[in-house]
């Protein structure tokens, strides 16, 4: 059974905890997240069920390979969606948010499609330039 997109968000707050600091406590994914040490805790029990992550109370967690294998792709996917909507020239302030909206409601398909164009644009920046040329003509009429 794939993960739930809450699931993903957990996966993807250790994973990038881990390779930030070494190691990823209730807390840090609780201030993370922005939710309860106790929502924590019953995610990172479902996590170590699915074989996510090992779990022992009191002790703290580790990735399994299949934990560390969906947090890598999670990130990826992050990182790419990011740098998507930083190319195609979405404000700053809203790609957080955006991404964080969208990230659960594409297929890994689109996501490798949007892996492609980015890498289409930054093979070549005069691409990127001719994007912004045709965004600021457009916005000329808004």
């Amino acid at each position: 059974m794939p993960p739930t997109p809450s699931m993903e968000d957990y996966i993807e707050r250790i994973y990038w905890l881990i390779q930030d600091k070494g190691y990823a406590r209730v807390s840090d994914i609780a201030e993370a997240l922005n939710v309860h040490p106790s929502s924590v805790t019953k995610m990172v029990q479902k996590l170590d069920k699915d074989q996510y992550l090992i779990y022992e109370k009191y002790r703290g967690f580790i990735l399994t390979a299949k934990g560390k294998k969906l947090g890598k792709r999670l990130v990826y996917r992050h990182e790419l969606l990011e740098d998507f909507l930083k190319i195609i020239g979405v404000n700053k302030e809203n790609i957080y948010r955006d991404v964080e909206g969208i990230e659960h409601h594409l297929s890994w398909d689109s996501i490798d499609r949007i892996g492609d164009l980015v890498q289409f644009f930054e093979e070549d920046q005069s691409r990127i330039s001719q994007l912004n040329d045709i965004k600021d003509r457009n916005e000329e009429f808004d």
